[in-house]
């Protein structure tokens, strides 16, 4: 990250008073007493997810003092943060919709409960209050390398232990080592002072952290986003939803350059699929789903493996070449961010479906040419992100006239 403007790293960890668990709480437990696993998934890919008991046991740890959060008092006592119905659940990790005051917002937790994270030793071992500040910085600085493949500076994670020492320090150490265990929790911290274009976190209750809810993407639906979730009533007839998509394509290329240029080291997403991303109200894309997001490093270490083939240095939409005489996988990724969005959104996008009056036909086939090139993929080195560079600009042309031409009534 850029050292003149290093960012928090910090969920808001606020004291509160121990809670009784409320009622509802305690007849689920009851009724979940000697269950070990949780029901049959069930169709469609969306699972029931065991989450309304996890909150349950938060609580039950919250009361106990094992963990803490500012979320936690109005999960826990006041219930103004009250579950919805589960969004996704595999193997311990739970994306739940949630109302938070009134407002809808999404919890995220990459294991099962509290007790699944790796239990930090020294809070044991000595008095919490006696750990000296330097060696909790070094600890933080050092799961941040081993997640991110990056090291930061101690004035980085200063912001993180800004908090003054009390009665429930101990569960704040706790909490916060829980969530520094969820890789995609520390992107989203480091990220969200810097872009535009990553989910905001709104707070944390032990290893539950909340996010803003966005309206995400489908690859079953026609126009890959359900716009009229985000545009309603302004979303009037087929030039309004045509301008909104030439609006987000926008926006996925601003995501793409700022996530070239704009950080110390490229950051690399090697899951595109409509469902990782969600559109805000002005229509910017927002990553909600980085758990298979790398910067330049760990990208490396993740690609330079033993091959006897290309298929072998395949890492899900990520790739690289493979050395024949050395047997081993390059380094350097082989396709890039721009190629893929233009492979797995633009195509759908622009294709014959821009035909008819609103747009004229020769910007259409250029459009649609320009899209076919980009989603190639392209030569390494040099050669490949100067061809990059050229698509991508290429593009940003082609849709600002686009924009230009959909000017105007329905």
């Amino acid at each position: 990250m850029r050292p003149a403007a290093a960012p928090p790293l910090g969920c808001l960890l606020g004291a509160g008073e121990r809670c009784a668990v409320p009622p509802p709480q305690e007849r689920l437990l009851r009724e979940l007493h000697g269950r070990e696993k949780p029901p049959d998934p069930g169709q469609a890919g969306v699972r029931f997810c065991y989450e309304y008991s996890a909150l349950s046991l938060q609580c039950l740890d919250y009361s106990s003092g094992a963990l803490t959060g500012d979320l936690c008092e109005d999960l826990c006592v006041a219930q103004k943060l009250v579950y919805k119905h589960c969004l996704y659940y595999d193997r311990g990790k739970k994306v739940i919709q949630a109302d938070w005051r009134g407002q809808p917002i999404i919890l995220k937790s990459k294991k099962e409960s509290f007790s699944s994270y790796q239990h930090l030793s020294m809070l044991e071992e000595v008095e919490t209050q006696d750990i000296p500040e330097t060696e909790l910085l070094l600890m933080v600085a050092l799961e941040v390398k081993n997640a991110l493949g990056l090291e930061l500076s101690n004035n980085t994670m200063g912001p993180l232990w800004t908090r003054k020492k009390g009665p429930r320090w101990k569960a704040q150490v706790a909490s916060m080592w829980s969530l520094l265990q969820q890789e995609e929790y520390i992107y989203f911290s480091l990220l969200q002072d810097f872009s535009k274009h990553v989910l905001r976190i709104i707070g944390s209750c032990g290893h539950f952290y909340a996010v803003e809810y966005l309206t995400a993407g489908h690859a079953w639906h026609k126009t890959l986003f359900p716009l009229e979730n985000v545009m309603g009533p302004s979303l009037s007839g087929h030039r309004s939803r045509v301008r909104a998509i030439i609006d987000i394509a926008l926006s996925f290329l601003d995501m793409v350059q700022h996530f070239d240029n704009d950080f110390s080291h490229r950051l690399h997403l090697c899951d595109i699929k409509p469902e990782n991303f969600a559109i805000r109200h002005d229509l910017t894309v927002v990553a909600i789903d980085v758990d298979m997001a790398f910067f330049e490093p760990k990208m490396r270490d993740i690609l330079e493996q033993k091959c006897t083939g290309d298929e072998d240095c395949n890492f899900f939409d990520c790739f690289s070449k493979c050395n024949l005489k050395i047997r081993k996988c390059g380094a350097q990724r082989a396709n890039n961010n721009l190629q893929v969005i233009c492979d797995k959104i633009f195509r759908r996008w622009f294709s014959p479906s821009l035909r008819g009056a609103l747009v004229s036909l020769p910007l259409q086939l250029q459009l649609q040419q320009a899209v076919q090139e980009c989603a190639q993929p392209g030569l390494t080195g040099a050669t490949g992100h100067q061809g990059a560079l050229k698509s991508l600009s290429q593009l940003y042309h082609l849709l600002r006239v686009t924009q230009r031409e959909l000017q105007g009534p329905e």
